[in-house]
């Protein structure tokens, strides 16, 4: 019962989440505003772009951003509406509505929660570094190829992905004005460089979206604003559900939840890998996400999931505590109430140079040469990830990196399992020629069973009557590895040569009975631990 107690208590928040707020109050706050002010455009613009509205993308930076920071697992992660969950999104409003969303953002989160307080979220560890990495470059390749429409003052064409959509824009560009944009994106750029440089404790990000819009207002130059806001935030209410609805909805949840658990995990693996800030706990983090996702859905919003883009902005800022995407959360909820105005005239270039500049500083030159430096396996796995993510879909990118990665992993263990043939130990006697020792090394599984088997089979020849197979250094042991040993030892057996196994590992011996290996050994006594004993006793068979 205590231990149950202390599982929950783990999943809950804790004073320790705020250990580090009284010495770092200052950068949270600054941190928690710049990226309240990068976070408004993309919330406003992944609503309009899932097809749920401007509001209900607002409506999810705000309640969800709140949620998520108080109960999620990471220190300085940030969550809210993301470009992945609107392309996810797009389809399902088109299908069933959109009366359907709060719905479905309401069980997609209690999905996720259900995979938090089951401790689901520990499979992120199973994710190799080579796919989270190749994730990162393709997820910071993405960041900068999406501002290049509004860096150069034109629409991001519909129905594309970033790519190509980047591509379609830079084709077609009015250079003649697009020099404008450039122009601000150039200097708020030049500023997030410059900044640091001069002091540390300046806030780059903030400074930089500050002293462009008062360029572009001074100047009065001709580019494009944030726009007008909504002023209200819709009042919470449990969307309505019957069994139908909830049959139909529930496979689009399902894959919802799957993309925000995957999205929140990697998002929050990698913001650990940027910040000083210590580990995150994904069991926790879903539990947040879950929460987070289900107060959005009361409120209007949609599914919620760690952002990664505005998590690195909030490292970037200096943030060192939660309390940095709770001001983001609160800067957001103020600006709808307070500061629709001034917002609005925020230049969207200026905002464009804050990500871009992100996104090259989240890519790592040291870690990719030495990615690319391991093994080819493992830098092919590498770029196939950063491709598939940047060209096709971030989801599938994972799930075709883990795959691949899991293939070079199973041929690596199959390539190190082998059948090695030894000589009797002891002084040699007569009858030693018609023994073979053969010894397991490595993993019989699915991947190196029929090579195995091959291999004890050539190890046969006329004059051997007797078979040990020694066991004691097998690692690794699966269904196929003790079914294919139980029909090497049934036809070996069925030759008139005798079988005795030596050394099974405590761990492999259920196995070996269920599939009726040992009931393929002409008798019991031909399964022995000894070495010494098992070559006395196959001694005994060959001199018959």
């Amino acid at each position: 019962m205590s231990s149950a107690l202390t599982a929950v208590a783990r999943l809950l928040p804790q004073r320790a989440d705020y250990a580090e707020f009284p010495r770092s109050w200052r950068h949270d706050i600054l941190a928690g505003i710049t990226v309240g002010v990068v976070a408004l455009p993309l919330a406003l613009a992944f609503g309009i772009s899932s097809g749920v509205g401007a509001a209900a993308g607002l409506v999810t930076a705000v309640v969800a951003g709140l949620v998520a920071a108080v109960f999620g697992g990471s220190n300085v992660q940030v969550s809210g509406p993301t470009g992945a969950m609107a392309v996810v999104l797009a389809p399902i409003v088109a299908v069933y509505g959109l009366g359907s969303i709060a719905l479905v953002t309401v069980l997609a989160g209690l999905i996720v929660l259900a995979a938090g307080i089951t401790r689901l979220g520990r499979a992120v560890t199973f994710i190799p570094w080579p796919v989270i990495e190749g994730f990162t470059l393709g997820i910071a390749t993405i960041i900068f190829l999406q501002q290049v429409p509004a860096a150069v003052g034109q629409p991001a064409p519909e129905g594309k992905t970033a790519l190509f959509a980047a591509w379609d824009v830079i084709r077609t560009a009015q250079w003649s004005t697009a020099s404008t944009a450039l122009l601000v994106v150039g200097f708020a750029a030049l500023l997030m460089v410059v900044l640091p440089k001069l002091h540390r404790s300046i806030p780059e990000s903030l400074t930089a979206v500050v002293a462009a819009t008062v360029l572009v207002v001074v100047l009065g130059l001709e580019v494009a604003r944030i726009g007008e806001l909504p002023n209200t935030l819709p009042a919470p209410v449990l969307p309505h559900a019957d069994l139908g609805a909830l049959r139909t909805l529930l496979g689009a949840a399902v894959a919802i939840a799957a993309l925000a658990a995957i999205e929140s995990l990697l998002s929050a693996r990698v913001a650990a890998t940027m910040s000083p800030t210590g580990p995150y706990d994904p069991d926790r983090e879903l539990v947040g996400q879950g929460l987070a996702s289900v107060a959005s859905g009361m409120f209007g919003g949609m599914p919620a999931t760690g952002a990664i883009a505005r998590t690195a902005v909030n490292v970037r800022s200096g943030a060192r505590t939660r309390v940095a995407a709770i001001v983001h959360s609160l800067l957001l909820l103020g600006v709808v109430y307070l500061a629709t105005g001034p917002v609005s005239t925020i230049p969207l270039a200026a905002l464009s140079a804050v990500l871009m500049v992100t996104a090259f500083r989240m890519i790592s030159r040291s870690t990719i040469l030495t990615v690319l430096r391991s093994t080819r396996s493992d830098a092919f796995t590498f770029l196939l990830t950063a491709g598939i993510t940047v060209c096709f879909d971030l989801i599938e990118a994972v799930q075709i990196g883990i795959l691949i990665a899991a293939f070079f992993a199973l041929r690596s263990v199959a390539g190190r399992s082998s059948v090695t043939r030894e000589k009797l130990p002891g002084p040699a006697q007569p009858g030693d020629e018609r023994i073979a020792l053969l010894r397991l090394d490595g993993a019989m599984f699915f991947g190196a069973a029929e090579r195995i088997s091959s291999a004890i089979t050539d190890a046969d020849n006329p004059e051997v009557t007797v078979v040990v197979i020694r066991m004691s250094q097998l690692g690794m042991l699966d269904a196929t590895g003790a079914h294919t040993l139980g029909r090497i030892a049934e036809e070996l057996e069925a030759r008139g040569i005798t079988v005795i196994i030596k050394g099974v590992q405590p761990e492999h011996m259920n196995l070996l009975t269920n599939v009726g290996v040992i009931d393929s050994l002409r008798h019991e006594n031909h399964l022995i631990d000894s070495l010494d004993d098992a070559i006395a006793h196959a001694r005994s068979h060959a001199n018959r």
